[in-house]
């Protein structure tokens, strides 16, 4: 399970305001939930994309922090997803997937992976880790 930070000065409910039904524009039918650090979140068993194998996603509280996106993106191996003949629709799914996270953070594929970088890179200079 991945977190996401919005950007600075925003909120995830500015944002998504209607999780639930944002998460079925993306994916497909919310079918169930399931509890991640003490928050329930949005569980997609059959996404519409067959790349896809299961979908989990949506707001975690922490309190006095800004509220986080939890997603989970379960997918199938390339193999199952050639021989299934759905090999075009894994353009599709990585668009959804980008889309879906530039939506709810306000951030492009490079400012995640810049901004995890950074987040790891400040996990390794705290006192428990010098």
């Amino acid at each position: 399970m991945r977190e996401y930070k919005m950007r600075r000065g925003e909120h995830l409910d500015d944002r998504i305001p209607e999780m639930e039904r944002t998460v079925e524009e993306f994916f497909g039918e919310i079918t169930a939930t399931t509890e991640h650090n003490g928050s329930d979140l949005h569980v997609v068993e059959e996404p519409e994309n067959p790349v896809f194998e299961r979908i989990v996603a949506g707001r975690v509280s922490y309190g006095s922090k800004k509220d986080t996106l939890a997603v989970d993106f379960e997918e199938r191996p390339a193999e199952e997803v050639i021989a299934g003949g759905n090999a075009d629709a894994a353009a599709d799914a990585v668009d959804a997937k980008n889309e879906f996270l530039l939506e709810a953070t306000g951030r492009d594929a490079k400012s995640r992976r810049e901004s995890m970088k950074r987040t790891v890179e400040d996990d390794a200079d705290t006192p428990d880790n010098v």
